[in-house]
């Protein structure tokens, strides 16, 4: 193997020096006619020769001849040029120092290099292409468009085609971008654009399409999903994109476009001084680790270099994951990983007193609506209650930025998940006024993979078979990733001033009888829609802004400030029978759609355990 792997490399050198000679035959030929005087043709073999060993010397050195670029890529030929032309300059210095040497006539010198650049681009080329070509698995690899033509793109090309495990083939571009119309990356073309995709996908033989747009927006994702919807044609990302460009591709990362990629496109710009600011190098605590944006919270942060990191959970197998996620190690056996209740205030003081957290992150909550509107003590013990516990500890032990998780719930809130959020807001509100400090809330729609979300249900209706179950076909919602919600809460947390609710900029709501339709659409399977009704306390949309609030921007396009009112603990008793009180009428609204849907559609009875469950 290892003869082999020299035998190359010597060759490649060899080459190069051949081309040396050839470019001095030539240029004797056409210029002199090979009519030189001796003393000439000595000083051209010398400046040939010098170039020559100068090159193959410093190409061994520097590994050009040792697999540093790939053969034939731009690297490559662009290297070797830059090398061809030291050695050329080296080896006329050399001719013309020389004792009893005459110097190399001036058209060798200047004109031979050139030509020997040409010569070995040229050699590089037809070597890749030969290559290409001469391995007989590239007939069993599948033909595919890369959509976009960019970096992204170029990086995806360049991976795809000359990874001999590939399982693809990239034989064209498609591009919106009228300058790219005639551009070619790596030897493939932009061969048209998102309205001729259909065209050019049956003219060459395409039926997958692999998406590569860098930075691009959820629209524009969504066009181009629905058109290979419509047309049959599979549509395949690299999430995220964005690690594409700079990082070497991993096939096995390519999957089939998802609802969550059409949902959650947004790119977030996070000020990282600012944030670095308050995180490193403090001890931060965080709340509810172990569910979904705690944890990604964790993941965040831990980045940023904290001095302690401690991640609160009543859940020791989340826990258990999180210590594998972030360190390597599950033996669970170290102090940072922190079992507890933050009902518990007792137990909350002891974790206060050893680890004397300076920054807070308040995940921790129980979500789900229907749930807490059967259980509402519940979620007033920890939404509510357990929220006061920790604010009333942070502002015994000194804590010096909280950061609660609010709800867009919690606006002009119908729901007992949405009334005690809101105590929350307004205690979070009183500890800053009394505290000075940087005590804030964070308020914010549905994130997309969330454990128990609507996505995650719908994917868990489809593998079974269906139907998928609706609550209503005008209902919407606001959606983020994970990661988005996560990085604007830890800016949030930057910018914001005692007492206000940060709230995220979620873009556009969506209805979720779409979102359904859209993922039945991508499985490919023939699965209902069933309506089931409003449950109590729902509603059709949700608002991130509460009436009487001002959406003000001061630091961040993607980050309102408004205002909530105090509250002071010792009125908690008296807005206890509110916040717990259930809505135990049913949302009387019309569920018969006047439209003639794609899929069947039921209204059902939601009394039904079928339904429930």
């Amino acid at each position: 193997m290892y003869v082999n792997i020299w035998a190359r490399r010597t060759m490649l050198a060899v080459c190069d020096a051949l081309c040396w000679a050839i470019a001095a035959i030539c240029i004797i030929a056409l210029r002199f006619s090979f009519r030189l005087s001796h003393a000439d043709m000595y000083a051209v073999v010398t400046f040939v020769m010098t170039a020559m060993i100068f090159q193959a010397a410093i190409g061994f050195f520097t590994k050009q001849y040792r697999n540093r670029y790939r053969i034939g890529s731009f690297e490559d030929v662009v290297f070797i040029g830059v090398l061809a032309a030291a050695s050329a300059i080296f080896a006329a210095i050399v001719t013309a120092l020389l004792p009893r040497l005459v110097a190399a006539p001036i058209t060798v010198v200047l004109s031979a290099p050139l030509l020997a650049m040409l010569f070995m681009a040229v050699t590089r080329t037809l070597w890749r292409t030969y290559r290409r070509r001469a391995h007989p698995e590239d007939a069993d690899k599948e033909p595919i468009f890369i959509i976009g033509a960019g970096d992204a793109g170029y990086q995806l090309v360049r991976q795809l085609n000359t990874d001999p495990n590939s399982p693809y083939e990239v034989v064209g571009l498609i591009d919106d971008a009228n300058a790219k119309k005639n551009l070619h990356l790596d030897g493939v073309a932009v061969v048209g654009n998102r309205h001729s995709l259909v065209e050019k996908a049956r003219k060459y033989g395409v039926a997958t399409l692999l998406y590569a747009i860098h930075n691009a927006s959820r629209e524009v994702m969504t066009e181009y999903s629905d058109l290979c919807t419509e047309n049959n044609l599979e549509m395949l990302t690299l999430p995220p994109i964005s690690k594409v460009v700079g990082s070497k591709i991993n096939l096995e990362d390519i999957r089939h476009i998802d609802v969550a990629d059409l949902l959650g496109r947004r790119q977030v710009k996070t000020n990282l001084s600012q944030i670095a600011g308050y995180v490193t190098g403090k001890r931060v605590m965080v709340t509810g680790a172990g569910g979904s944006i705690g944890s990604e919270i964790c993941r965040q942060v831990h980045v940023l270099g904290p001095s302690e990191l401690i991640l609160l959970d009543r859940d020791e197998t989340s826990l258990h994951a999180m210590q594998l996620d972030l360190y390597g190690s599950g033996l669970l056996d170290t102090p940072d990983m922190v079992l507890c209740d933050i009902r518990d205030k007792n137990a909350l003081r002891r974790i206060y007193e050893e680890h004397k957290p300076q920054v807070v992150f308040h995940t921790a909550a129980l979500k789900h609506l229907p749930m807490l509107e059967q259980y509402p003590e519940e979620g007033w013990k920890t939404n509510t209650i357990g929220s006061w516990n920790l604010l009333d500890l942070a502002d015994e032990f000194g804590v010096e930025k909280f950061v609660n998780i609010s709800t867009d719930k919690a606006a002009d809130a119908t729901s007992v998940l949405g009334r005690t959020k809101r105590l929350a807001e307004r205690l979070t509100a009183h500890y800053a006024e009394k505290t000075g400090r940087d005590f804030v809330s964070v308020r914010f729609g549905n994130v997309l993979g969330s454990r128990g979300s609507m996505l995650w249900t719908f994917r868990h209706q489809i593998e079974k078979g269906g139907p998928i179950t609706v609550t209503h076909p005008d209902v919407e919602r606001y959606f983020m990733t994970i990661p988005e919600a996560c990085a604007l809460v830890i800016q949030a947390g930057a910018i914001g001033r005692p007492g206000e609710v940060m709230v995220l900029d979620m873009g556009e709501p969506v209805k979720i009888y779409d979102v359904a339709r859209r993922m039945i659409a991508l499985s490919k399977k023939d699965i209902d829609i069933v309506i089931t009704g409003l449950r109590p306390g729902e509603k059709l949309s949700e608002v991130l802004v509460a009436q009487g609030e001002e959406d003000n921007r001061p630091f961040h396009p993607l980050i309102s400030h408004v205002a909530v009112p105090t509250i002071d603990p010792d009125e908690l008793e008296a807005a206890h029978a509110v916040a717990t009180q259930k809505d135990d009428v049913m949302l009387k609204t019309d569920v018969t759609p006047q439209w003639q849907p794609d899929h069947q559609i039921t209204t059902v009875d939601t009394s039904s355990p079928a339904v429930k469950d």
